[in-house]
């Protein structure tokens, strides 16, 4: 387990560089039960009612990425990108970590909501090539833009398996496209190959991340696959532009309950609300920790907000 403060000091790295290494946070039986269970849903034996689910290119180019369907997992290893997993109790515990409170009550509040909550999958021997760009726009359809990010590794990332490239202080230039992706002239404006860095991390290790921060991702070649899950977090009183709805609440007044720590005990509550659909049932993989009880999230977002939360 990470032993990390985050305190004054580690703020200030963070305002500065856009991003800060948090070290290993999930422990080795969480992180093993992690990886079972994202396998379990990309092969159909776990399975959310609405869980949206993108397979990958077979070309690796990202214009060519096939649409997400809400449909029954096709049973294989070759998804790109599954979203809504708060609706698991096993990776609801692990976004409402101690350590991510402690961290989103100082730079968000003590209201916490997630604009996504996903899982990003390189395939070995593929992946899609993921050019320069900032997880924020207007695209997302948000009355503010979330600023914080944290991203951990599932699989060991390497520049040989397509890990992440990042230009370090670029969040200081505040939105840069509206539309995710600069321009030409953008990047050879603000990208200094001096500022670029290869984010490069063990297995379980988790990063934080300025969504302001430009980055992007290559193919992975290699035999192995390249896992990762990203939780944008953001202050609960963030809506919908058009509908003036709220998203899924992780921290404070009205957060989901039932998450569940694999080491450890459940996170506050009883109840995750999610609604499991065929397959194993939830508690197969929660080896060390208290079975999750049933579920229903709460989340009556229109179906016009749950798309722009996956873009």
């Amino acid at each position: 387990m990470s032993k990390y403060e985050f305190g004054m000091s580690e703020l200030a790295r963070f305002a500065e560089d856009g991003y800060l290494r948090l070290g290993r946070v999930a422990s080795t039986d969480q992180l093993q039960a992690m990886c079972d269970r994202i396998d379990e849903i990309m092969l159909g034996h776990v399975r959310y009612e609405g869980m949206p689910m993108q397979r990958d290119t077979d070309t690796g180019e990202y214009g060519q990425l096939p649409t997400r369907t809400y449909e029954e997992s096709e049973g294989t290893l070759a998804y790109r990108r599954i979203d809504d997993l708060q609706l698991d109790p096993l990776f609801l515990g692990y976004m409402q970590h101690p350590l991510f409170r402690e961290i989103t009550e100082a730079l968000v509040g003590p209201n916490v909501s997630i604009f996504r909550a996903m899982f990003m999958n390189k395939p070995a021997q593929h992946g899609t090539h993921l050019p320069w760009h900032q997880d924020v726009g207007i695209g997302w359809g948000l009355d503010s833009n979330p600023e914080t990010t944290v991203w951990t590794a599932l699989d060991s990332a390497a520049v040989e398996n397509g890990c992440m490239e990042l230009v370090r202080g670029s969040h200081k230039h505040g939105v840069i496209n509206e539309m995710h992706f600069p321009s030409e002239d953008d990047q050879a404006k603000y990208i200094r190959e001096e500022d670029c860095l290869y984010l490069e991390a063990e297995a379980g290790e988790a990063i934080l991340l300025n969504n302001l921060l430009l980055h992007r991702s290559a193919r992975n070649p290699t035999g192995k696959p390249r896992r990762a899950i990203s939780i944008a977090y953001m202050d609960a009183a963030t809506r919908a532009v058009e509908t003036g709805e709220t998203f899924p609440v992780i921290f404070g007044e009205g957060a989901l309950t039932g998450g569940v720590l694999v080491d450890g005990a459940p996170i506050d509550g009883a109840k995750n609300d999610a609604k499991l659909t065929g397959g194993a049932p939830t508690d197969g993989a929660l080896t060390d920790g208290a079975p999750a009880e049933g579920a229903t999230t709460d989340d009556t977002r229109s179906p016009d907000v749950l798309e722009e939360s996956r873009q």
